[in-house]
């Protein structure tokens, strides 16, 4: 963005500055943020035992963007990735979680278990399937206690198995299906009830580079699809130079970069 010379004379300058700021593309604040953190700080205990595990995180990720999220262990990860998961409670700062503010020096939701299940997505490293029940059924699960008729989660939860290819395993248990579909289906269930907001931490950790690349290209289809904004914790090389920014964390404060944004298509 051109920088106008603001004395007087200068209009042809002003008017450069106006025609250039046009051509800027808009930064994901600008294009409306799936999550903004603003100053979050989380501290354990207090006086001399105090520790601060979150001490200056900022972040936005846009409605339809992956973003990755990379750090040493004990740099703050994982309690990040709890507090904007609506586990526990920041010390400070602020979040906003689809548009909607969710904690503003202290929570602005009522119901954090309603907004865990309708707003937010989580992929874990481990599946975490429901080994009672069938492929369909884990995925539904969700809709349904969120008050969905059976039929119709049922029928959202076959439209996404069908879009992530593992449709003809909608009737088999979790423990018939390999490593890679598994996953599917876990992202499958993520998706089911249309969160704003996707956490996946470490998903692609015990998957070959062709599934693990296999996953990061799901996710980033189903970012644009559904418009979720999507934070990928990750120390897997595989898949790193794949995402066009990346936050560093590094003793509980975030440093933002641009990342390879390497082609998977």
């Amino acid at each position: 963005m051109a920088i106008v010379d603001p004395s007087p004379g200068s209009s042809a300058q002003v008017e450069a500055g106006r025609a250039q700021r046009v051509d800027v593309p808009p930064s994901p604040a600008a294009q409306g943020a799936g999550i903004r953190i603003e100053g979050l700080r989380k501290r354990y205990g207090s006086g001399d035992t105090a520790v601060d595990a979150l001490k200056q995180v900022d972040m936005t990720v846009a409605a339809g963007e992956v973003v990755g999220l990379i750090g040493p262990s004990g740099s703050g990860k994982s309690t990040l990735l709890k507090c904007l998961g609506a586990v526990i409670e920041p010390s400070a700062g602020r979040m906003t979680l689809g548009g909607e503010m969710i904690y503003d020096g202290g929570w602005t939701i009522r119901d954090l278990r309603a907004l865990r299940r309708d707003r937010i997505g989580f992929v874990f490293q481990a599946p975490y399937l429901i080994p009672f029940l069938d492929v369909l059924d884990n995925v539904a699960l969700l809709p349904m206690l969120a008050g969905r008729p059976n039929a119709e989660a049922r029928q959202r939860a076959m439209a996404l198995l069908e879009a992530l290819d593992v449709a003809h395993r909608a009737r088999a248990m979790p423990s018939q299906l390999s490593g890679g579909e598994q996953q599917r289906v876990a992202i499958a269930r993520a998706l089911v009830s249309h969160p704003p907001v996707i956490l996946a931490d470490e998903p692609t950790a015990p998957l070959d580079s062709e599934r693990a690349l296999g996953v990061i290209r799901i996710l980033n289809r189903m970012a644009r699809e559904f418009d979720t904004a999507i934070i990928v914790v990750t120390h897997d090389e595989k898949i790193i130079p794949t995402f066009r920014r990346i936050y560093h964390i590094r003793d509980g404060r975030t440093h933002e970069e641009a990342g390879e944004g390497r082609s998977i298509e």
